[in-house]
């Protein structure tokens, strides 16, 4: 695991006061998962696609509003709803349509992409993520190898995303601008 970028994650971490001390707890969960999709994103030049459930559409609403935000005097990073792609998400419900999907954005990505699922685990929405390569997941209410677990019935849920955005978009901006390697 990379040792600088455990490091810078528990210093941003322990110097940002919008961040929880919750995060430093779960620096193990969160450093691997974010180095993969960071990675993916810098170094692979993949493109992000973002799905939610019902219930979490105001965040994907508010990472889309934010991460590309002219005032972080930085280049655009690839972040889209997949929504764009699929405007029909809930009327995929095969496996079948889940393949001819990835097919389609296999052709739509010529650099590849990876899902962004943020939401409750049973559903179809989430298996379109799940079964696709290496996708960024925050999970609520199932503890899966390679997610990120959040409980749904936690009442500082919805600060506890915002938390971990900020800390997404600040390692972001740090890879970005040669602060941190997240390979070292």
């Amino acid at each position: 695991m990379a040792q600088e970028f455990i490091n810078w994650t528990i210093e941003t971490i322990r110097e940002d006061k919008l961040l929880g001390p919750w995060l430093e707890e779960r620096k193990f969960d969160w450093v691997p998962l974010t180095t993969k999709a960071v990675s993916n994103i810098i170094d692979k030049n993949k493109s992000v696609l973002i799905i939610t459930d019902n219930d979490y559409e105001w965040f994907k609403h508010y990472i889309l509003s934010n991460i590309n935000k002219k005032k972080l005097a930085r280049p655009y990073l690839p972040f889209y709803s997949f929504d764009s792609f699929h405007s029909n998400i809930d009327d995929i419900k095969t496996e079948n349509d889940i393949q001819l999907i990835h097919d389609m954005l296999q052709n739509s990505f010529p650099n590849g992409y990876f899902f962004w699922y943020i939401g409750k685990s049973q559903s179809m929405r989430a298996n379109l993520a799940k079964m696709s390569k290496q996708p960024l997941l925050w999970l609520m209410d199932e503890e899966l190898s390679n997610s990120f677990y959040l409980d749904s019935n936690d009442p500082a849920l919805d600060i506890r995303l915002l938390n971990m955005y900020r800390l997404f978009n600040k390692t972001l901006e740090a890879v970005l601008f040669a602060q941190i390697d997240i390979e070292k």
